[in-house]
């Protein structure tokens, strides 16, 4: 099989995965998704390359983004790595098997999701089949539901142990001890491994994850919502949860300003436009927040661009995400 050239680095537009969730909605549509009619959708993941998901999320299938457009396209973002990785990840390392170390998605959440718990660093070091997850949400709507504002959960309230979260969990009472805050557009929600949590009902966001579908659950909103409850996973969750506070919020100081920073990614929102030179230690991935792309090098709302890391590129946008993978070469440091 013959394969393309340079054009291959340059900025990659994929394919949507789009997941019908019970929990989901049809706001997708106005971030520029086609949904398929009649069908509550709740993720549209627009950049994945997991050879395998939990049953109970991702569904169990492999999830590889295709590349939408371009030489290169309708072939798996996998495919791309391994003929270009150098040119696609300047120093960043791909996660194993050679595949793409974050998931990026967005999320409508017309119910509250299940309160859950990803694995430990601890955890994963002594469970091989389980893999670290840190996320962060980035609010982009808030409606009221039930004459309640939107909500989201994250950590337990003060005072609750071990002790005390198994007695909720097996009373059906975890509501009563995780801490629940007010989901505010702009605002950003980042949630390490371990972090009790849950996206609540009527808010939408844009998801940066580490690249694993790896979840402990503990509560399932199955009574609220008179839907069959799925399979809790209680002795996994205790053996991971972080009893100490959640991070807060972080809104952007400034234009510019940094809304999450982890050993994984950062993540900052822009206006106007974002200009990349060639040669940076990793590949950066932009999401259109507002407004409408109307050339190869513009992006509207919804949208997602990955630029590898030897591209150079001016995208131009109304408002965007901008998130650059994390190296070694590259910690401490913005985008350019």
């Amino acid at each position: 099989m013959s394969q393309p050239g340079s054009p291959a680095i340059a900025p990659l537009r994929f394919e949507p995965i789009l997941k019908a969730k019970v929990w989901g909605g049809r706001r997708l549509e106005r971030w520029g998704k086609v949904l398929p009619p009649g069908t509550e959708i709740g993720e549209s993941w627009e950049i994945a390359d997991l050879d395998a998901t939990d049953p109970g999320g991702g569904g169990g299938q492999a999830a590889h983004s295709r590349v939408r457009g371009g030489p290169w396209s309708g072939r798996a973002i996998r495919e791309v790595l391994g003929a270009f990785p150098r040119e696609m990840m300047g120093a960043c390392p791909l996660s194993a098997g050679g595949a793409f170390p974050l998931l990026v998605k967005f999320l409508d959440a017309r119910q509250h999701l299940s309160v859950q718990v990803h694995p430990s660093p601890a955890y994963a070091a002594a469970h091989p089949e389980t893999h670290l997850k840190t996320e962060s949400w980035l609010v982009l709507e808030a409606e009221p539901v039930r004459g309640q504002p939107a909500r989201i959960f994250k950590g337990l309230r003060p005072g609750v142990g071990p002790r005390e979260l198994r007695e909720a969990i097996e009373h059906g009472r975890v509501p009563e001890v995780i801490h629940a805050v007010e989901a505010i557009p702009g605002e950003c929600h980042t949630l390490p491994s371990g972090t009790v949590h849950a996206l609540g009902a009527g808010v939408l966001v844009a998801e940066v994850q580490t690249a694993s579908d790896t979840t402990f659950r503990v509560y399932d909103w199955a009574r609220e919502y008179g839907r069959q409850g799925r399979a809790l996973h209680v002795e996994q969750a205790l053996a991971n949860v972080a009893y100490e506070p959640a991070p807060g919020a972080r809104q952007a100081p400034g234009e510019g300003g940094l809304i999450a920073e982890t050993e994984f990614y950062t993540m900052r929102v822009a206006s106007g436009g974002v200009e990349l030179a060639g040669s940076r230690p990793a590949p950066v991935i932009v999401m259109g927040l507002a407004g409408e792309g109307t050339g190869p090098d513009e992006m509207g709302r919804g949208e997602t661009v990955m630029v590898p890391a030897a591209c150079a590129v001016r995208l131009r946008f109304e408002r965007a995400l901008v998130i650059e993978l994390m190296s070694r070469a590259n910690r401490g440091r913005r985008p350019d």
